[in-house]
């Protein structure tokens, strides 16, 4: 069925789910935003209801579609747009809603539109929009800072330990999202990982892991993240290699903590100063 600007294969019985949506672009540094809404879906054997139709809201000149040829034959085009998943209460303990999307090029009310009218038809209560961004903080800093639809949800948010912070520029489509969410009512917040601006080129296991112990503690839902601490524990033991090996990040980083002992973040940033992990190993 055609629902909204979405190809709707069937709507799932749901008992006030909670959706939690990460988009791919400019709010997904080190891939964190995607990268957890495609763990959840991983995990939770959440199963895909539902596509973003993509004409209304994308470029193809930007976005575009992917092709798999194989002998000269075309086999597979996928198309640019989002997949939207759900689980089952008795098998995580509370109901999911998962959006894995690219960000909209275009048309972003009518995107928002149809978004909030799908989770007013499911019965959706809260939304959680993920993103993450490059910043003057270590990899060992664990920071996730929260822009919310309320004082009260806010201060419910700091109780978690998550951080608010003052911006004024240019936006994501997670504000959008917010603004229109507390119109009609929904509860509504975004969550934003702060990654090292030295750090590219690979998956920040240890923030997915907090940020899904923290999505988890929230959602009253259970997640097992022992993989991603495993993992980060063997990707942050080669990071510290690389930076023992190169004395100018090691007089950056001494540098940020420095400024993160004085409260103050607001440091020049260097591109000579990355680590580029392509360029050391290979994808296992």
């Amino acid at each position: 069925m055609i629902f909204e600007n979405m190809d709707i294969e069937y709507l799932p019985e749901l008992k006030e789910p909670l959706l939690i949506a990460g988009f791919e672009g400019w709010g997904n540094a080190l891939d964190i935003a995607r990268g957890m809404v495609e763990y959840l879906i991983e995990k939770m054997q959440a199963k895909a209801f539902g596509t973003i139709l993509p004409d209304p809201f994308y470029r193809f000149d930007e976005n575009r579609p992917i092709v798999e040829i194989q002998d000269g034959l075309l086999k597979k085009v996928t198309l640019p747009g989002g997949q939207l998943y759900a689980t089952e209460r008795s098998l995580v303990g509370t109901d999911l809603v998962l959006l894995k999307a690219t960000e909209p090029n275009l048309q972003w009310m009518r995107f928002v539109y149809s978004l909030l009218s799908l989770c007013e038809k499911l019965g959706v209560k809260t939304i959680i929009i993920l993103g993450s961004m490059y910043d003057n903080v270590l990899h060992t800093d664990m920071v996730i800072s929260a822009l919310a639809t309320s004082e009260e949800l806010l201060a419910r948010l700091k109780a978690h330990k998550v951080i608010s912070v003052n911006y004024k520029g240019p936006s994501a489509i997670h504000s959008t999202i917010l603004n229109e969410a507390k119109k009609r009512g929904i509860e509504c917040f975004s969550l934003w990982c702060h990654c090292p601006y030295y750090l590219q080129g690979t998956t920040h296991f240890g923030l997915l892991s907090h940020l899904g112990a923290f999505l988890s503690s929230w959602g009253a839902f259970q997640l097992d993240t022992s993989d991603l601490d495993r993992s980060w524990k063997e990707l942050n033991k080669q990071i510290q290699g690389i930076i023992d090996r190169s004395p100018e990040l090691q007089g950056m980083i001494n540098d940020l903590r420095k400024a993160k002992l004085k409260g103050s973040w607001d440091m020049v940033r260097r591109d000579d100063k990355v680590i580029h992990l392509e360029d050391f190993f290979k994808p296992k």
